[in-house]
């Protein structure tokens, strides 16, 4: 769903944005559009693994290509500079300058766009800021874990002029370009339902056991590190292992769901679910986590103003079990259209045996192969190929300054349904979303923290 789609579905007024320039930026950020000849100077936000094992490899296998450097790295951790000093020297043969906070970035290091790698609640205000500072962005997924953190990020991004990237990189793969481009071709008929599952059996996901024992809270500024969210005591596996306490990470929604469920958006254009209901626990891993290790939820989508159309979207993952692994499958009455194998076929289509006595005519849609395949990773980067396919899509935008394939607004859809979910699987309530107010609404309340 492109920026013009979006704000036909959602108005202006109902997220709070007066008119363009409400939101103050940086006067460094007028009239920067970089030159075809001039250097890019690229900071990091959050020296995380993400960064170091992915996103990091795929700048630097293009940075040559694009004329783009990196300038320094800000993170708040003392042990994370350190490393951060050593990877820069060994994969580029110098160090480049480490901050204490972005503060000190944005004001010594001067950089032109920034890429943000830190904990899943800070996405949002972290890309507000970066923006502020006349940065453009490369923002890793989820973009936000509560509404007003989303409400105020996209304020401040649509009244710059700043190239957004937002980490679903399903956008830039190209078997993912041949699905859409199939279904739009109307080949496929009417999208009855969608099922998608991440499955995996690991104990240790999300925890880190060693570094956990190591820290302490002289080696970092917790009281930065909690930014919005309720301020509590020193707790070192809120701190590293985020991903398994709420409000830090909704932990299955906004980790795995808000990639699959971020492909029903583009695909369909829909903006958001009409309603969610969620189910799960703590069933296996009884750790201390407070975010479950199992969750299924139902998501009901289609046009707002027709409720007699529509289609279901059930998301299921475990960490207890592997069996099923990772699925996306698209069903219309046809048959299906499989991503992970790339093929539609009529699996399920409605036969002649069951159309003729009811008067109807068979409907099997023909077999096609969804032609391409995700990027193929410099052989020297160990990164993925979508990942270096999305890294690519956006140092291109930034001097076309054409919109990215996962513009803001793509991270803004698939917030609130991550955000539904979350709200369905931790009330029980039916989840439904109010356009007027743009907040997830539990029961008839809005959910907060």
């Amino acid at each position: 769903m492109h920026r013009r789609t979006f704000i036909k579905n959602t108005s202006l007024a109902a997220l709070g944005v007066a008119a363009a320039g409400a939101i103050p930026t940086s006067a460094r950020a007028a009239g920067r559009i970089p030159g075809a000849n001039d250097r890019i100077r690229i900071g990091v936000v959050g020296f995380s693994d993400r960064f170091r094992n992915s996103l990091g490899p795929a700048v630097r296998a293009l940075a040559r290509e694009h004329n783009v450097e990196f300038i320094g790295v800000s993170d708040i951790w003392n042990r994370r500079r350190d490393e951060a000093a050593g990877w820069f020297q060994e994969q580029f043969g110098s160090a480049v300058p480490t901050y204490r906070n972005n503060e000190e970035l944005y004001e010594k290091g001067r950089p032109d766009a920034v890429i943000i790698s830190t904990a899943d609640f800070q996405h949002a205000l972290h890309l507000a800021e970066a923006v502020q500072a006349g940065c453009d962005v490369y923002c890793e997924k989820p973009f936000a874990e509560t509404m007003a953190d989303a409400r105020y990020a996209l304020k401040v991004a649509r009244a710059s002029d700043r190239s957004i990237q937002i980490g679903s990189q399903r956008r830039s793969g190209t078997a993912y370009h041949a699905a859409h481009r199939y279904l739009q071709s109307g080949a496929f008929g009417d999208i009855v339902c969608v099922e998608m599952t991440w499955n995996v059996n690991q104990p240790g996901r999300w925890r880190r056991p060693e570094l956990v024992a190591s820290i302490r809270e002289s080696d970092t500024d917790w009281t930065r590190y909690q930014m919005n969210r309720p301020k509590t005591a020193w707790d070192p596996r809120k701190y590293l292992e985020y991903r398994l306490f709420w409000p830090y990470s909704s932990g299955i929604p906004g980790q795995w769901m808000c990639h699959q469920i971020d492909t029903v958006h583009w695909f369909t254009g829909l903006p958001h679910p009409r309603s969610v209901s969620a189910n799960g626990g703590i069933y296996l891993w009884r750790d201390g986590r407070k975010n479950f290790d199992t969750l299924t939820a139902v998501f009901d989508y289609g046009p707002l103003d027709d409720m007699s159309k529509g289609f279901q979207v059930i998301y299921s993952s475990r960490f207890t079990n592997s069996a099923g692994g990772i699925k996306e499958i698209y069903y219309s009455n046809g048959g299906e259209m499989n991503l992970n194998t790339r093929k539609v076929s009529p699996n399920g289509g409605l036969t002649e045996k069951f159309a003729r006595p009811m008067g109807m005519e068979p409907n099997l849609v023909e077999p096609y192969e969804l032609k391409g395949d995700v990027a193929e990773a410099s052989a020297n980067t160990g990164v993925d190929g979508m990942t270096l396919a999305h890294m690519r899509n956006w140092l291109e935008c930034l001097r076309s300054r054409e919109e990215t394939n996962a513009p803001i607004e793509a991270g803004y859809s698939h917030s609130i349904a991550t955000i539904m979910a979350n709200a369905a699987a931790r009330t029980g309530e039916r989840v439904t979303f109010d356009t007027k107010r743009q907040e997830v609404l539990a029961g008839g309340k809005v959910f907060h923290l």
